[in-house]
């Protein structure tokens, strides 16, 4: 029928142009897609091509008819270019129908979600991924997302998130991949390669969308929506590359932050939108807002109404979220000069190629087949992905006297707010999450052990302690507070401690503490829960903390007090079996911080990647240094550096040589460390190197992350690992944004982290 509905719209000839054309991105494609496009805007209205321009959202039809819906009767005037959050395949058909059937030109619609880690099956927060350097398993978890979302009709991903975050009070950090530019770059091209597959060609590859465009994860003091500024140059070599790492690889579109660049609301900043993302690096996709940021442009005492609408447009914005005010303003724009057909037009013809790409016009039904929903959503291998794939991500953070791993043997205590916890368990934007089919850590435990060991298990304390607090940071704003007093929860804890050979706390952030408009100025151990990990270690008991957060907490009474810590961020629908799997040591911890842990919130922003002083602390700082730059009252230093995790085996580095102490202006150099498993466990390590530019035009960080590299070694076994470094590792942007390579001296270091390694000196020259 919609191929009927084409036919009487725009024609044979142009139908045939459709209907032959596959959604590729060669160049004959692109001319056949061209024309295709063509023919079909000569066929629009003005009003018809503003609706293409309107994102409307699809909360009010999570439940009842699409039809009856607001949404339903936007999209039958021709007014939506697509939706986004619609639950589910059934629903999602029947607004394609009204689309396709019910409107003049039966053009589809395209439809989002906020699919950030998992569908159904949810992978850990993408902080938590990260925090694998694992490229192949995050570009897996990104595949098997857009398997699962494209099964329900979805076709386009709000993902992946590559702000970098260096200000862990922000609680986005939980959506992104730390703090680190080169790895985040390597990561955005992983999540852009996983969703999109073979150029969206299959009905399971979907779209990326790159958010925040741009500098969203610098908003002052961490506060969510708040002000960005910095200078051009840090743009540049610090925040920028991720953006243009997932827009080399080929993202179909991009989505623009809430915050201001250089004063200019993003959504608004022709600089931003189209200087840099289209002319500068390239970007051929579509531009959308964030949610309602054109209507947000007038706080931002800027423009409101027809003037902001005509601004965003302009600046290159293609796609209004939520706010309406391309659908309600522009037909005025037009009309009173402020903005022009032409203008009008590049947009929407950017919104129909994405389409088109997407295959859409081919079959307007294609990513909706509702046996696919029933059977390729939650199976058993997408979860055993999810529970192999979490497992790397857990940092271990400390291990005094081998606490780690647990014998499944004895009487194991587990207590704490995420001990027997399922709705916390998927973490932030988690919207398809089922955690009534979640396993919790306590069941997690119970399964690992069988018959040779036995759980035991009390709650211990509250998240919070405070009703209003604890209701606000649960899912759904649903709390499952313990009623009973502080005393008792704690008192049950410590019969069922006394009881145990060793005790294991589940305890940190609930899932809504971190993630969009969850900032906190506070990132200790809440105090109800702290008491409880006190009276545990007063036991004499040997303890155990797991760390749920979606961002660097601060830790620094617990490092220096609990013997075993191990970070396990928010893990997703199999938490519970694969915390299990690295704390029995079936698997050996293998993930490394992807930010830096702080000693206390007020060494924020702290980075490993800071710019050399000319009055640094020393290096064995034992208390404080008049006229150095440090504190009066906390060590300068980070609690844990980046790159930092520990194992439950031991790797040593040697033989770190280069193969020569100078590179020529087009040459290459080739620097080689041996790494040994001096353990006795197989592990992996993340062979980390660096470099540091010690002479440039302007000041350059203390070490850039440059290559690293995953590897699996049994005990007694070595590899070498190499880094072939070549000038283009070597450049910057400098203060004239020109990206160059200077000559003059330089270290590379490599190690397992960003503090312990070791240094050598190599020359570029002339």
């Amino acid at each position: 029928m919609y191929r009927n509905s084409f036919h009487k719209a725009i024609g044979v000839s142009a139908l045939c142009v459709m209907m032959c054309a596959a959604p590729v991105f060669a160049k004959d494609s692109d001319k056949k897609m061209d024309a295709f496009i063509t023919k079909l805007m000569k066929k629009m209205t003005l009003q018809e091509k503003i609706g293409q321009l309107n994102l409307p959202p699809g909360e009010d039809i999570v439940t009842g008819n699409p039809q009856a819906s607001n949404l339903g009767a936007i999209v039958a005037k021709g007014n939506a270019g697509g939706t986004f959050n619609v639950m589910g395949a059934e629903k999602v058909q029947a607004l394609q129908k009204l689309a396709v059937e019910n409107t003049r030109l039966g053009i589809p619609l395209i439809f989002g979600m906020d699919v950030i880690h998992g569908y159904e099956t949810v992978f850990p927060i993408p902080l938590g991924l990260s925090a694998s350097w694992d490229m192949e398993a995050i570009e897996k978890a990104a595949r098997i997302s857009a398997k699962e979302a494209s099964a329900a009709g979805i076709c386009w991903t709000f993902s992946p998130m590559v702000d970098i975050a260096r200000d862990p009070r922000w609680g986005r950090m939980a959506e992104g991949s730390g703090e680190d530019p080169y790895l985040g770059s390597e990561i955005a091209r992983a999540m852009v390669r996983g969703y999109q597959g073979d150029n969206m060609k299959k009905n399971d590859e979907i779209m990326a969308c790159v958010k925040h465009f741009a500098l969203y994860g610098a908003a002052e003091g961490g506060r969510d929506y708040n002000t960005v500024d910095m200078s051009r140059q840090s743009m540049y070599n610090n925040y920028f590359p991720p953006y243009k790492a997932a827009v080399e690889a080929g993202a179909g579109s991009v989505m623009t932050s809430f915050n201001t660049v250089d004063g200019i609301p993003a959504t608004a900043n022709k600089w931003l939108v189209t200087d840099v993302l289209r002319d500068q690096w390239g970007f051929d996709g579509f531009v959308v807002t964030d949610y309602e940021s054109i209507y947000e442009m007038a706080k931002h005492g800027v423009a409101k109404g027809a003037n902001a609408a005509a601004l965003a447009l302009k600046a290159g914005t293609d796609m209004d979220m939520s706010s309406h005010s391309f659908l309600d303003n522009l037909e005025t724009a037009v009309k009173d000069g402020k903005v022009s057909i032409d203008e009008i037009d590049t947009a929407v013809r950017r919104v129909l190629e994405a389409k088109y790409k997407l295959g859409l016009f081919d079959n307007p039904y294609k990513y909706i087949d509702l046996s696919r929903e029933k059977a390729e959503i939650y199976t058993e291998d997408n979860r055993k992905a999810a529970r192999e794939i979490a497992a790397k991500t857990f940092v271990l953070l400390k291990n005094e006297g081998n606490v780690l791993p647990l014998r499944k043997k004895g009487k194991i205590a587990l207590v704490g707010p995420m001990a027997d916890n399922q709705r916390d368990l998927p973490g932030t934007w988690s919207l398809m999450a089922r955690p009534s089919k979640y396993k919790t850590l306590l069941q997690g435990f119970k399964d690992a052990v069988g018959d040779n060991a036995e759980i035991l298990y009390a709650k211990g304390c509250n998240f919070y302690g405070d009703k209003r607090v604890e209701k606000w940071f649960s899912p759904y704003n649903a709390s499952v507070m313990d009623d009973r007093s502080e005393e008792n929860l704690i008192e049950e804890a410590l019969k069922v401690a006394q009881e145990a050979d060793v005790i294991v706390a589940a305890l940190g952030e609930g899932t809504q503490a971190s993630g969009e408009s969850a900032s906190r100025c506070d990132l200790t151990l809440p105090e109800t829960q702290k008491k409880l990990l006190e009276a545990l270690l007063a036991t004499g008991k040997p303890v155990v903390m797991l760390n749920f957060s979606g961002r660097a907490t601060v830790l620094d009474w617990e490092s220096k007090n609990v013997p075993a810590i191990l970070n396990v961020w928010f893990g997703g629908s199999e938490t519970g079996d694969a915390i299990a799997d690295v704390v029995f040591g079936d698997v050996s911890p293998s993930g490394k911080l992807t930010v830096t842990m702080p000693r206390s919130v007020g060494q924020i922003p702290i980075h490993y990647n800071h710019l050399p002083l000319g009055r640094p602390a020393g290096k064995d700082w034992k208390g404080f240094q008049v006229f150095r730059s440090n504190y009066i009252d906390v060590e300068p230093t980070p609690l844990y550096p980046f790159g930092y995790g520990l194992s439950y085996t031991d790797f040593d580095y040697t033989d770190f040589n280069l193969s020569s102490t100078e590179m020529e202006a087009d040459g290459e150099i080739t620097a080689t460390v041996t790494v040994t498993n001096t353990g006795d466990r197989a592990g992996d390590e993340i062979v980390q190197f660096y470099t540091r530019d010690l002479e440039a035009s302007t000041s350059q960080p203390v070490k850039l992350l440059k290559h690293f590299e995953r590897i699996s070694l049994k005990p007694g076994e070595s590899r070498k690992v190499s880094f072939r470094i070549t000038p283009d590792d070597l450049k910057f942007y400098n203060y004239n944004l020109e990206y160059v390579a200077e000559p003059g001296e330089f270290l590379v270091m490599a190690g397992p982290d960003s503090e312990r390694v070791s240094s050598l000196k190599f020359v570029l020259k002339e």
